[in-house]
């Protein structure tokens, strides 16, 4: 539940902006500020928020928005160029190729926030999945209870790297690159001398390969507008409860719309038949996304509605600050690590779905292109601000670029060229807004 007086937006959040709201919202009408600023994102009408939202703007705020403008393009530039990129078939492709590296780039924000990184999450996804298959061909276990294990293994191998991190203080790069290493070395003894075990669970399979019964992906729909509703109408009746300002109810059936129309199509183009004439039918919404879709809500509200998840921000921003707070920054950075590693281990678990194999490569040469990913999005690498769906968004434009250059004929190495280019773009972008958003509270002051 998002606490009296906290934003709603706590990526743009530090230490000692949270302890100064109230009297940063007294003050402002003291200062003079404009009347359209907007401290939560909450009060204030449809044109005080589009106002303050070009302000944020021309601050160097942008978040996602040249991603997502980055999507437009390149969805019409394709389209033009290729006629079968917009198929229902190339649609659902494009989701399950974008969910693996998703996934990685979810897991690595919780660290980038705080100005961390994790080197080995590519690897500790393939160690957590040599545990899972051992398990399951070697041990005959139950594949979900493998699974279990396997994501605990993430977990034990995120509070080893927090631990040296936070506690011994070794840069997590050198920390991770070491795991890097050595987890190499780890696969393949794991492995053994054939380095590759095959996958034959037909749940593991399914998770990338299969598709949901028709009925299925309609009635995902209609969970996602219920809970985006459900969501909206409790943070209203909070805030009222609070006696605090709440955003037009317009915007909020704007938003519920938009994700009704937007989804509907989606999911009618996904329940058309996708396959050869010849082939069995092949219709439905992929198994993987409505997984992904539930871990990324579930950070989403992690990391927007809880203690840890406003800490998180405000150590990223100002570590200092914070620990004189009273926050415990030991325990969110080791936290943060824990995450990172446990969902790396759900990323290694797509790949091994959709390759059908685990091999001692697993994870190798993924993870440059996760970090990537979650920085073409929007999430900063100064740290104290960014969002998963910004990581899920890079994740999808990187996962855009690539399909739509090999429908084009392309080569691996001009779409590496490209990839390269994009994520330079975007994080000279970022380092431009910062220095706009510092030049701009300068000359406030």
């Amino acid at each position: 539940m998002t606490e009296p007086g906290r934003s709603s937006n706590p990526g743009m959040n530090t230490a000692m902006e949270t302890i100064e709201t109230d009297a940063a919202a007294h003050t402002s009408e003291i200062d003079a500020e404009p009347v359209y600023t907007i401290a939560t994102g909450h009060e204030g009408s449809v044109s005080d928020q589009l106002r303050a939202t070009a302000q944020r703007i021309r601050g160097g705020e942008m978040g996602m928005l040249p991603a997502l403008a980055g999507l437009l393009v390149l969805a019409i530039l394709f389209s033009l160029l290729n006629e079968f990129f917009l198929t229902k078939g190339n649609l659902a492709n494009l989701m399950t190729q974008s969910a693996e590296l998703m996934m990685l780039a979810i897991a690595l924000t919780f660290v980038i926030i705080l100005t961390e990184i994790d080197l080995s999450a590519g690897v500790t996804g393939g160690v957590g999945m040599s545990v899972f298959i051992i398990l399951i061909n070697d041990k005959h276990w139950n594949w979900l209870l493998a699974l279990v294990v396997a994501l605990l293994t993430g977990a034990v191998i995120g509070t080893f790297i927090g631990f040296f991190v936070a506690k011994i203080g070794i840069p997590s790069f050198v920390i991770t690159l070491g795991l890097f290493l050595g987890f190499q070395g780890v696969l393949l003894i794991m492995l053994g001398d054939a380095g590759a075990y095959s996958v034959q669970t037909p749940g593991v399979v399914a998770i990338m390969n299969k598709s949901m019964p028709p009925w299925a992906g309609w009635l995902m729909l209609v969970i996602i507008v219920a809970v985006a509703l459900g969501t909206g109408m409790y943070d209203r009746a909070q805030r009222r409860r609070a006696q605090m300002p709440v955003r037009p109810m317009s915007l909020l059936v704007a938003k519920v719309v938009a994700y009704a129309v937007i989804g509907g199509l989606l999911v009618f183009l996904l329940n058309q038949d996708r396959s050869p004439r010849t082939a069995v039918k092949i219709a439905g919404v992929p198994i993987v996304v409505p997984i992904a879709l539930f871990i990324l809500w579930a950070g989403t509200m992690m990391l927007d509605r809880t203690r840890f998840g406003m800490h998180v921000y405000a150590v990223g921003g100002n570590p200092e600050g914070a620990r004189r707070a009273g926050i415990n920054v030991l325990r969110v950075r080791i936290t943060a690590f824990i995450l990172c590693s446990t969902l790396a281990v759900v990323s290694a678990l797509f790949t091994i779905s959709r390759t059908g194999v685990v091999q001692s490569s697993t994870g190798r040469d993924i993870v440059l292109s996760g970090v990537g990913a979650a920085v073409v999005g929007g999430v900063s690498l100064f740290g104290g601000r960014g969002r998963l769906a910004q990581a899920a968004v890079g994740a999808l434009l990187i996962a855009m670029i690539t399909n739509g250059l090999g429908l084009l004929g392309y080569s691996a190495g001009f779409t590496f060229v490209v990839t390269g280019a994009v994520l330079i773009l975007a994080a000279t972008i970022d380092a431009l807004s910062r220095r706009r958003a510092g030049s701009t509270s300068l000359s406030r002051n």
